[in-house]
Order: structure tokens, then sequence, then C-alpha cells
């Protein structure tokens, strides 16, 4: 089988709502903007992937060609390998690993989750919130997810002052004293053209003491720099509330050394963003090996959204990121680009069960929407 094309589509899907991450203070997205690839094969199947956010804008089309047209999809190892140098010259290459996984599952008829050994069991997901929200609106929030089934709510707590974040928190534990909580500093990595004050360690500390007393906290995530290994390992010596993080770190060698210094008790690399799936896969073997937890991030699209699924179906991953928050983050505006959207049932998500990825594109859509 050899790869002869690529399709690039530039998507961008006016959403219902608006919505304001908490990632990009003073932001208001009113989109959802999407590259779409689609690896065409001599074996009549093609393979699907997705870049978003910032490197959603780009365009590298001519850079994938040049890695892929004319080689075997079903080598993965050997192409990884290969692509190695788009970590320097351009997007890294994770999103084109998921699409070779696609094309190895269609050409098997099975779902990429079967492929690697892994089960169709529903997988326990957290909600997890985008925007810094009040009180009221968290604790509406957190009751209509409660009534859905989850065990589980994400917080964001991003900024100069975590303080109103951190009464959102105590807020909710007084009125579910059983719900887990996790809380997300987004402090790991920056966004272009946003000037956010990082936390020092300090900062870091306080925060952590603070999740300490309010209690059944299942992680507090990314506190500090991604890269700031030793800080992270302070950190994890110093409070008893789990530190996660890497959901944009790049490659299995990072979390060796998230491992190697002792920096965090949950790795969270994302299949498109960090590691592909097969990486993925080795991440998690490292942290079960060494009694860690293994929670990869999620928040893209639908097609980045199943390949995580697929992923977590493979290894056992005590939660799934169920990214939700309405009115402007939706299962609609999330996975726009499906026939479909993935939906939750009773707080737990199922991977999808058809061959490769496993979902049908709304190729209606796509060809409506694509400025390419």
């Amino acid at each position: 089988m050899e790869i002869t094309g690529i399709n690039q589509y530039h998507l961008r899907y006016d959403m219902d709502d608006s919505f304001r991450p908490a990632w990009k203070p003073g932001f208001e997205q009113t989109e959802h903007e999407v590259l779409l690839f689609e690896l065409e094969t001599d074996a009549g199947i093609s393979g699907l992937a997705t870049a978003s956010g910032f490197a959603g804008r780009m365009d590298y089309l001519e850079l994938a060609e040049m890695f892929l047209v004319g080689e075997d999809p079903r080598e993965i190892e050997s192409l990884v390998e290969k692509m190695d140098p788009l970590n320097l010259w351009g997007p890294r290459p994770w999103h084109f690993e998921v699409a070779l996984w696609d094309i190895v599952g269609k050409d098997a008829g099975k779902p990429i989750y079967e492929l690697l050994g892994g089960s169709a069991d529903p997988i326990p997901a957290y909600a997890s919130t985008g925007e810094r929200q009040g009180p009221e609106e968290r604790l509406e929030y957190v009751h209509d997810r409660v009534d859905e089934g989850f065990e589980a709510v994400k917080l964001r707590c991003h900024g100069d002052d975590p303080t109103p974040d951190l009464e959102v928190a105590r807020r909710i534990r007084e009125a579910y004293p059983d719900l887990t909580l996790m809380m997300d500093a987004n402090m790991g990595w920056s966004v272009p053209m946003v000037d956010v004050e990082q936390w020092s360690f300090d900062d870091a500390l306080s925060v952590a003491r603070e999740l300490e007393e309010i209690g059944n906290v299942g992680w507090l995530e990314e506190p500090l720099d991604r890269r700031n290994y030793e800080g992270l390992a302070r950190l994890r010596e110093k409070t008893d509330v789990p530190i996660a993080g890497g959901e944009f770190n790049n490659g299995v060698h990072h979390f060796r050394e998230f491992i190697r210094q002792g920096s965090l008790d949950v790795l969270q690399p994302d299949a498109v963003l960090a590691t592909g799936i097969s990486g993925g896969r080795k991440v998690a073997a490292m942290a079960d090996t060494h009694g860690l937890a293994f929670a990869p991030h999620t928040w893209n699209d639908g097609l980045g959204f199943a390949a995580n699924l697929h992923l977590l179906a493979a290894t056992g991953a005590r939660w799934c990121e169920y990214p939700l928050d309405p009115p402007g983050w939706t299962p609609e505006a999330r996975d726009f680009l499906l026939a479909e959207p993935i939906v939750a049932e009773n707080g737990a998500v199922a991977p999808p069960d058809g061959p490769g990825l496993g979902v049908d594109l709304d190729w209606g859509l796509v060809h409506e929407l694509d400025e390419s």
C-alpha cells in the first residue's frame, strides 16, 4: 500500500454561542478553526487527521507531502522517525501518525483500540470546563453534570489571582462532598500573542495547599511550565494533591524525564499534540511500571477526541477528559466536522467502534466550510 496524495481542508465553523477560554484571558472565541488532512492511498483507503488551535492556522501541506507521499502507511514507527524533522521545521508530526493508524484500522476492518488489544467498555469521564466562571454559574453547571452521571469535574484556575477559582471549588465541595474535583492552571504552556503572568513556585504551592483543605481533589494540572521538571518535582514533594501535566510536551522522552525526576503523579500526553497513539501507549506503560496515573488530554476537535479515546481504550486509563462548557463549547461545536458528535452516557464515553478512528465526517459541511 502507498500514500498517493494528501488533501488539506482549512475549516472555520461559526459556533452558536461564544466561548471564553481560560488560557486566553480577554479573548472571546466565536469560531472553531481546524486544519483537516486526508491521506489518500492506492488501496482506496484514506486516513484522516486534524490540527486545531494555533496549528490550525498554518499551511504545511507541502511539508506533509514531502514526508509521506510514496510511503507505506502501515510502517508507522519508521514513518514517525522519518517525520522527526517536522519538530524543527514546522508542526509536530503526531496528528499524521493518527492518520496512519486510521488507514491501518480501516485496512484491517477494525477500530484502532481493538488492533491495540483494548476494550470497547465505556471509560469513566470527568466533565472538563474551559471558562473561568463565578460560583453560581459553576454550581448550576455541576448540578447538570451530576444529573447526567458524571462523578468528576475539572475547573480552571488561571491568571494572577486564583482566589476566585478556589472559592468556586470550595462552594462546589460544600454542595457536592463526594464529587471528585480537578483543577487546571494552564501554566504549562503559553498562547501566541497572549501575555499571561506565570505562577512562581510559591504561587503553585499556595494553590496546592488550598486544594488540600478543599479535599477529594483528583489533581492540580500544569501549575508550572511543562519543562520545569525540577520545580514540579519539588512541588510534588510538598503537597498531597497529585500533580498532573504533559499535554503539550513533545515526544516520549519528555515523559521519561518527568518520571526520572519524579515530576508528576499523572501523565497526560495528547495523542494529537504530544506523542501520537503509539507513543501514548509507551507513556501509559511507563506510568504503570512506576505506579503513576495515565489520563490523556483530549481538548481538541472531534477527530482529535476520537484518537485519544482509542488511546484511552487501549491502555485502561482511569479517566477520560470530556470537554464540555455550554453554551459555547458543546459537543456539536467541538465535533462539528463529524457526522454525529461523540456523547457521554451516564458519565462515561465509549470509543468509536467503526474501522480505524471509527467516526464519519460530515463531508458536505467540510466542503462548504473549506477555505483552502
